[in-house]
């Protein structure tokens, strides 16, 4: 289904433009005040530049190769940002109409956009002077990614759409932070600070898109909750899902085994994540829904305990997981 916004509830988001000029729009940093990928990495104009790469190759030879493929992982989501900026200008009533509109929405989205470059490409900067892995396949994988797009299934929908995005910072500030403790227990500090700053980035940019949804249960609690129950049946796909190298037909699926595996990014953070969202938007205090709202409540609330208990039932198949090659880091086997 495409468009499935009715015309009335457009109007919505026309009236919110003030409000998310000051709620939203607030949340964003000066460019000014904002951290470049420059400020956490060796600096080439600088005669010392061969030695602080030096000294940064050796933090890197303590990196296990099974962080590096999530770390890699990551960065490659990070890049496909593209996609990301196009998902966000098919919802209807928000979108950024003429590419330099001046309504609160399409500044949130470029300004929004303009911040999450900048994760990308530290990353990436880091991973290339790093050595360890082999940037050709990665950047093969990234143009795949780029190319083939995302479907979130937001149904061209601000509600969806926002209900998604809430979930993914969410998601990506939980990611980057568990990076950033591996990168810490392994002695590689500026590492550690690197992925640290990113999920910062995702911790404020989550705070933006749940404020939108809280503030849309406010005016609309009925059709917030159906989406948000919608959304919660499709489940919410990885912005990655489409992750592909030229060889491995599953390896978006190998990517999260390992992010499981270590602890990054679990089914349980998924479960997780829906608790906190329904607590976030306090989704058990809703009073005057229909009977399809109260349904739709009923069913986001008692998501989160079921996912949990089909959780523990896939515990053990996935102890008996294989290793597989992956071409990020040379074809060096890591467990799944």
């Amino acid at each position: 289904m495409t468009h499935s916004l009715p015309p009335q509830k457009i109007e919505i988001f026309k009236s919110l433009e003030d409000w998310a000029e000051k709620n939203i729009l607030a949340l964003l940093k000066p460019v000014e005040k904002c951290w470049q990928p420059q400020d956490f990495l060796p600096d080439p104009a600088s005669e010392g530049f061969h030695d602080q790469v030096k000294e940064l190759r050796e933090r890197a030879k303590e990196i296990p190769d099974d962080d590096y493929v999530v770390l890699v992982g990551d960065m490659i989501t990070e890049e496909a940002l593209p996609t990301y900026q196009t998902m966000l200008n098919t919802f209807d009533g928000t979108r950024d109409e003429t590419g330099a509109s001046l309504t609160s929405w399409a500044i949130w989205t470029r300004a929004w956009t303009a911040e999450e470059n900048r994760h990308g490409d530290l990353l990436n900067k880091y991973l290339y002077l790093s050595g360890r892995v082999d940037m050709k396949q990665i950047e093969k994988t990234i143009q795949y990614l780029i190319g083939s797009g995302m479907d979130p299934h937001t149904e061209n929908n601000p509600y969806r759409g926002f209900i998604y995005t809430s979930f993914q910072e969410r998601a990506t500030f939980i990611s980057h932070g568990n990076t950033a403790r591996l990168a810490k227990e392994h002695g590689d500090i500026n590492l550690a600070q690197i992925c640290g700053n990113i999920a910062a980035d995702e911790k404020r940019h989550e705070t933006a898109y749940t404020k939108i949804v809280e503030k849309l249960f406010e005016i609309d609690p009925d059709g917030t909750i159906l989406a948000f129950a919608d959304m919660m049946k499709k489940k919410i796909r990885m912005p990655a899902e489409f992750m592909y190298d030229g060889r491995d037909d599953n390896l978006f699926d190998h990517f999260a085994a390992v992010a499981q595996r270590l602890g990054v990014y679990t089914a349980k953070d998924y479960a997780d994540i829906v608790e906190f969202l329904v607590e976030r938007w306090k989704v058990k205090d809703l009073t005057g829904l229909s009977a399809d709202g109260r349904k739709a409540q009923d069913y986001v609330c008692k998501l989160a305990p079921i996912i949990r208990k089909l959780l523990e039932k896939g515990q053990e198949k996935a102890k008996q997981a294989p290793s597989v090659p992956f071409n990020w880091i040379f074809d060096r086997q890591v467990k799944l």
